[in-house]
């Protein structure tokens, strides 16, 4: 696909999945990591303007002086901003005024790609789609929760590209033998300078399982008193499990002795065979204890990816998130990319349903702290 056809085909699929929102739905953000769609438009539009119009169109003039603040999301190179938990009292500019601006910029950005550009405003380019795609992940699972919350259990209104009930393979364990193997993104196509340089590790021999762990099994965890015992978690997770009153993933509900759970289709069955989601990584550590297992390391999940199916959820690792050997930051904003973060915060490698075609890769490195649960998260098991 050439560059430009791939920039419209992105572009417009944001405005495909925001499309069916009620005007009401673009505004609310309930907690800081939930971000409202109205601004998530304009952020992924405040990254085309910002890093590839303003510094490399010389026609280009800038829609509104004012919206860089708004929109830029952790760039302190980029200048000031507002603050993460205050994106949702943006009511002002209005979603119309959102939408003018996506299309200011895009025209520009289509005139920009047809009048010739070097392979490092592609490579820049290409980044911007890839954290548009990013954006629209997180559209699905920022909508979820907010709309969650709210007592008549609305649901999107739109036809959904995937299934939140895919049913799960029999488990069996793949056995992997030790041995030095290469970790990293290697070969042409895009990936993460988080990704980057591919380096050797020694892995012991291991047995990893094809399939993820599901609501029926997980749910023995919760039957045989899991969220009550504190051997089974970490001290900061069993501090997380009482402060929080927790005893079930995120959106399950117990109604009439049953078990439902909140879906973007509205309030639905938990369904046995459906993999486990919205779990964080203390639970996922703690329900690995409890069946005599352990999650794998990032290492060992690549190493073993060719040998099960993946990409229904994203799935938890053990490995805390660090810079790979020879790890580089990029010089000015983009280089706060990634490096910035790698502290208290562990992997999770594969993808989720929710993930954006074409944007996925067994390297890929996820990370979210170990207390966040709003992205379709899983468990596959190690011994």
């Amino acid at each position: 696909m050439q560059l430009i056809e791939k920039y419209k085909s992105v572009r417009n699929y944001t405005n495909k999945i925001f499309k069916p929102l009620q005007i009401e739905d673009y505004v609310p953000q309930p907690i800081a990591i939930v971000s409202p769609p109205k601004w998530n438009l304009g952020h992924t539009t405040w990254f085309f303007e910002t890093f590839l119009l303003l510094n490399y169109s010389k026609k280009y003039k800038i829609f509104d002086e004012r919206y860089p603040f708004l929109f830029n999301s952790y760039y302190n190179n980029a200048g000031d901003r507002v603050f993460r938990h205050k994106r949702g009292d943006l009511t002002r500019p209005t979603v119309e005024e959102v939408y003018e601006y996506r299309k200011y910029v895009n025209d520009a950005m289509i005139n920009f790609i047809d009048s010739g550009i070097n392979s490092e405003i592609e490579n820049l380019i290409e980044l911007g789609l890839q954290h548009e795609q990013q954006h629209q992940e997180l559209f699905w699972t920022d909508l979820k929760y907010t709309l969650s919350l709210n007592p008549l259990y609305p649901h999107y209104e739109g036809e959904l590209p995937f299934s939140e009930t895919r049913q799960n393979q029999k488990t069996d364990f793949i056995k992997v033998d030790e041995g030095v193997y290469e970790i990293g993104f290697k070969g042409d196509g895009f990936c993460y300078d988080n990704e980057l340089s591919p380096h050797k590790t020694y892995i012991q021999d291991f047995e990893i399982a094809n399939s993820l762990v599901t609501n029926a099994e997980y749910l023995e965890f919760i039957d045989d008193g899991g969220y009550r015992d504190f051997n089974y978690w970490h001290d900061e997770g069993w501090k997380w499990v009482n402060d929080n009153k927790m005893d079930s993933p995120l959106y399950w509900i117990k109604e009439d002795n049953k078990w439902m759970n909140y879906t973007l289709k509205g309030l639905k069955p938990v369904v046995p065979d459906e993999a486990v989601k919205h779990i964080n990584f203390y639970e996922a550590f703690a329900y690995a204890g409890w069946k005599g297992m352990r999650l794998p390391t990032e290492f060992e999940w690549e190493v073993a990816a060719d040998k099960f199916n993946w990409g229904s959820r994203w799935e938890w690792t053990n490995s805390a998130y660090l810079p790979y050997p020879g790890f580089k930051k990029a010089e000015g904003a983009v280089g706060e990319y990634n490096g910035k973060f790698m502290v208290n915060q562990m992997v999770l490698r594969g993808a989720s349903i929710a993930t954006s075609s074409d944007h996925s890769r067994k390297t890929y490195r996820n990370f979210f702290h170990p207390w966040e649960r709003w992205q379709f998260t899983g468990i596959r098991l190690v011994k």
